[in-house]
């Protein structure tokens, strides 16, 4: 009878371990190609050499194990997530998704458990982007879709990628020998933490993805014009401030009424002094949803919306779009059967859409994928608070047994 308790117990201490391994002391800190990046990586290697696995980095600093099948010939179904993180982040987001299967495949191994597939189980080095400001750098290597000009990214002490690549032991023109022949994978599993209150609010300790929701990010800047915060009256005023306002509130209400969230979360006011009337305002917009059509629509109508206020309040309007990300969808049978997985472990199976971006979301374009969410305290993520508790580390971990042990390769 598996231990799920005792070995949540290894996974928090390991995620402790792993959370100690940081760039600036006193805070969570890891970066990709950094020291203590390929730190994490040895250690991680270290543990999956003593569940019997075979290791390997890849040529973008991937970190891997293989648990071999009873056949040679079989294909690999993969589990994994990220071991980086952003700065003064948590010691779960990620790590959780690499250790957690570690600590099953390592008790199978104990007990002579094999399946009639490859499991695979990969550390990403980059998910967060935090260095170079491109997300998804390790998964989408995988997917054939590294692209030529991220050589021209450089981090905050103008290192560029491929010089830190050089000093990591990879070569940026070499990073296509990471990718992997789609016809080689079944799917991929990624466990990972809500990052949001759903579960919480539902006392439940995991839950499945329906979907990774799309996202659009936009910069908009509002041109007015300052004047004298004593003089102008107030009907002849092109306040840019009090435009943008009004945006901010239609972008609130547009989103709820399409069902979808959206967030203004940066907003500079020029030339912000106490009594100068705003002249220039710009201000940032995130859009998702797990359905595209529907945050494309409310995106429409806000452009629609946005374009009345500025005429009616007298300012110009421009937007750029800066990010598009479509949403993926989770396959059906992956998420059938951790639906069962999660029932067959005494748990109510609830679903829930993921509002953040994961590296799931780049594996979609090779193998099928689907997703398990393991509750945290208040939702926080991305924060020092992050926290699990080892009892929830245990229902996963029973979640992902039973998912091994319940998943075909001929699916």
């Amino acid at each position: 009878m598996m231990d799920f308790a005792s070995l949540a117990n290894q996974v928090m201490l390991r995620c402790d371990q792993l959370g100690a391994i940081t760039q600036s002391p006193g805070i969570v800190d890891r970066r990709y190609l950094t020291p203590q990046h390929r730190q994490a990586n040895d250690l991680v290697a270290q543990w999956m050499r003593e569940a019997g696995m075979t290791v390997w980095q890849d040529a973008a600093g991937n970190q891997w194990g293989r648990y071999h099948s009873t056949d040679a010939n079989a294909r690999s179904l993969v589990l994994g997530s990220h071991l980086d993180t952003v700065p003064n982040g948590g010691k779960y987001d990620g790590m959780l998704g690499v250790i957690a299967p570690l600590a099953v495949v390592h008790h199978c191994f104990e007990n002579g458990i094999r399946f009639p597939f490859h499991i695979d189980i990969v550390g990403f080095g980059d998910e967060e982007g935090t260095r170079f400001g491109s997300t998804l750098l390790g998964s989408r290597a995988l997917t054939g879709r590294w692209k030529e000009d991220w050589q021209l990214l450089r981090d905050e002490n103008k290192v560029s990628l491929p010089e830190a690549m050089a000093e990591f032991g990879l070569a940026f023109d070499k990073v296509g020998d990471a990718t992997l022949k789609p016809d080689s994978v079944l799917g991929y599993l990624e466990v990972h933490i809500e990052q949001g209150p759903v579960l919480e609010d539902k006392n439940l300790p995991v839950g499945w993805v329906t979907a990774i929701a799309g996202a659009k990010r936009l910069n908009v800047q509002l041109n007015g014009m300052a004047g004298h915060a004593g003089t102008v009256p107030m009907d002849m005023r092109q306040d840019a401030l009090v435009a943008a306002s009004e945006m901010v509130l239609a972008v609130e209400s547009i989103a709820s009424q399409f069902g979808i969230v959206a967030t203004v979360g940066r907003l500079e006011t020029k030339p912000g002094a106490v009594n100068v009337i705003p002249g220039q305002v710009n201000f940032s917009l995130d859009i998702r949803s797990e359905h595209d059509h529907k945050r494309d629509a409310a995106l429409q109508l806000i452009e629609e919306v946005f374009r009345d206020i500025a005429q009616r309040r007298h300012v110009d309007v421009n937007w750029q779009q800066t990010h598009h990300a479509d949403a993926v969808h989770c396959d059906p049978y992956l998420s059938q059967t951790l639906s069962q997985a999660i029932q067959l472990s005494g748990h109510n199976a609830v679903s829930l859409p993921s509002g953040a971006g994961h590296d799931a979301m780049a594996m979609d374009a090779i193998c099928p994928v689907s997703m398990l969410f393991v509750r945290c305290k208040g939702g926080i993520s991305h924060h020092p608070g992050e926290s699990v508790t080892s009892a929830d580390v245990a229902a996963s971990l029973q979640v992902i047994y039973r998912f091994l042990d319940a998943f075909s390769p001929d699916f």
